[in-house]
């Protein structure tokens, strides 16, 4: 039952399912689980680990999700090679050849949606949507389509649309816009200075209008709309994405283990429901690291419900 699961997302350590995580999932029932390269050996083995957690929960729709763009965010390494895939790649072509684009673009969707369904995850967190910047990190850098806003807009839409078509949900990301971040917000806290209207014009505009059921938060200070706090952890970031960005769908925080949160995991769990966010995300397997985010994540809400409930009815 959806109504009776908590409101966070996990990451289990290895290739299949150990007691204690068995355990751990049938007595805190989160609401979904997130695959990494280290979960995925082979196909068959993966369908397996996805058969098994679906089997805990009875729910042929359970929520698995992995991070799976393509380029060097290839989570299906050890099944095929993606590496010069990247979504600027797409963003060239599209400039070059929006013939072209749409066929290759569509095979690679395609390919990928088969590949997702063949070991059982049905929601794939992307299309990246922050823009490319010179000058700022490399951690999006080839992950975005391009630097101009039109274009990443754009192809974001096609990419929902796309993936949607063949039964997998999206997670835009990194609400509200990570590019102009100058380091990386796996190790440190990116600070960003451009006023709202900036930010309004450019960032986050193609973040807006999209037909996405869930969207993933950056953790980035945005320090003349909120100097204290990441979007993640702030209630003025995220009443922004609510009513100026119009994103009404499922707001998932980023992996609450990265180093540009500065709280303990608990306050940080906490902190982003507080916030606004309406699931949390824990990736790294740490078994007791877990329990902290299950012990300090609430039910899911109506609000949850009726959005989990909407996904179900697209995949069948």
């Amino acid at each position: 039952m959806i109504n009776k699961r908590k409101a966070f997302i996990i990451g289990i350590k290895s290739v299949q399912l150990t007691m204690s995580e068995k355990r751990f999932l049938r007595k805190h029932k989160p609401w979904g689980v997130i695959l990494f390269s280290r979960n995925i050996k082979s196909i068959s083995q993966t369908k397996l680990l996805t058969n098994t957690i679906r089997k805990i929960f009875k729910d042929p729709h359970y929520p698995i999700l992995i991070d799976q763009e393509g380029g060097r965010v290839n989570r299906l390494k050890n099944i095929i090679t993606f590496d010069n895939l990247t979504s600027e790649y797409f963003g060239k072509l599209y400039v070059k050849d929006k013939r072209k684009f749409n066929i290759i673009y569509k095979l690679f969707i395609d390919k990928t949606s088969y590949l997702l369904k063949q070991i059982g995850v049905n929601i794939n967190t992307l299309p990246v949507l922050d823009l490319k910047i010179k000058g700022s990190s490399n951690i999006i850098g080839d992950r975005s389509f391009s630097q101009n806003k039109r274009i990443v807009s754009k192809i974001g839409d096609i990419c929902i649309d796309l993936f949607n078509g063949n039964s997998i949900g999206t997670v835009i990301k990194h609400i509200p816009g990570h590019g102009l971040a100058k380091v990386d917000s796996h190790h440190f806290t990116p600070v960003v200075d451009k006023n709202f209207n900036y930010l309004n014009k450019n960032d986050f505009f193609p973040f807006k209008n999209k037909e996405s059921l869930f969207a993933m938060t950056a953790h980035i200070v945005y320090k003349k709309i909120d100097p204290l706090n990441t979007a993640t952890h702030s209630k003025k970031i995220i009443n922004l994405i609510r009513k100026r960005i119009g994103f009404k769908n499922v707001l998932i925080s980023d992996d609450l283990s990265m180093k540009s949160l500065k709280h303990d995991l608990i306050t940080n769990t906490i902190k982003s429901f507080e916030a606004g966010c309406n699931l949390a995300l824990h990736c790294n397997g740490n078994f007791n690291e877990m329990k902290m985010v299950a012990e300090n994540s609430p039910l899911v809400n109506n609000f949850i419900i009726k959005k989990t409930s909407l996904f179900y009815k697209n995949l069948s």
